[in-house]
C-alpha cells in the first residue's frame, strides 16, 4: 500500500481496536453518529499508522468507553475472501456500487472525529455482519450459553 495518505486531521480520526463490542442497531440520521449507520472518518494505513484516509466505515456498536466500533468499507470486489463480509450497495456509495466490510480489523473512533454521516446500514447487513462476528443479530432471540440453558433446566435461572 502506499504511505501518500493524508495525516491524521485535527478532529481526530479512527484507531485500531481490540476488546468488548457492545453491539447495537439504532441508526438515526441526526447528525450524530449511531450503530447500524455507515459514516466517514480518516482511518490509518496498516503499514504506515501515521497517515491514512478519509473513507466510509459501517459502525457496529460502541467501546467501553462509548466510542464507535466500526469496520472499514471497501467498493473493491472482495468476493469469496473469508476477511470480507458483502453488505450490498447503498446510498453510501453515489454509484451505488456493491459494498464489503472488512471482519479482520476492528476500529473505534469517538464521534467527535466522524467528519458525516452517511446512510442507514439495512438490518439485514448489519445482521450479517454481527452473526459473522458473534454478535447479536437483529430480529433474532440472543443466543443462551450452556450455563444458563441448564440452570433454567433445573429451575434456578
Amino acid at each position: 500500500m502506499s504511505n501518500d495518505g493524508d495525516p491524521v486531521p485535527a478532529r481526530g480520526g479512527a484507531t485500531d481496536y481490540v476488546g468488548r463490542i457492545h453491539w447495537e442497531y439504532g441508526p438515526r440520521i441526526d447528525s450524530d453518529a449511531d450503530p447500524g449507520e455507515v459514516v466517514w472518518a480518516w482511518v490509518p494505513f496498516e503499514d504506515a499508522p501515521a497517515v491514512g484516509k478519509d473513507r466510509p466505515i459501517a459502525i457496529i456498536g460502541r467501546t467501553e468507553d462509548r466510542r464507535l466500533v466500526a469496520l472499514m468499507m471497501s467498493s473493491r470486489d472482495h468476493d469469496g475472501h473469508p476477511d470480507w463480509i458483502a453488505v450490498g450497495s447503498g446510498p453510501w456509495d453515489r454509484d451505488g456500487r456493491p459494498s464489503w466490510v472488512r471482519r479482520d480489523r476492528l476500529l473505534a473512533v469517538a464521534a467527535s472525529a466522524v467528519r458525516r454521516e452517511g446512510a442507514v446500514l439495512p438490518a439485514e447487513a448489519y445482521g450479517r455482519i454481527a452473526g459473522a462476528l458473534g454478535g447479536p443479530v437483529p430480529g433474532r432471540p440472543p443466543r443462551v450459553g450452556l450455563r444458563t440453558r441448564l440452570r433454567r433446566l433445573v429451575g434456578r435461572g
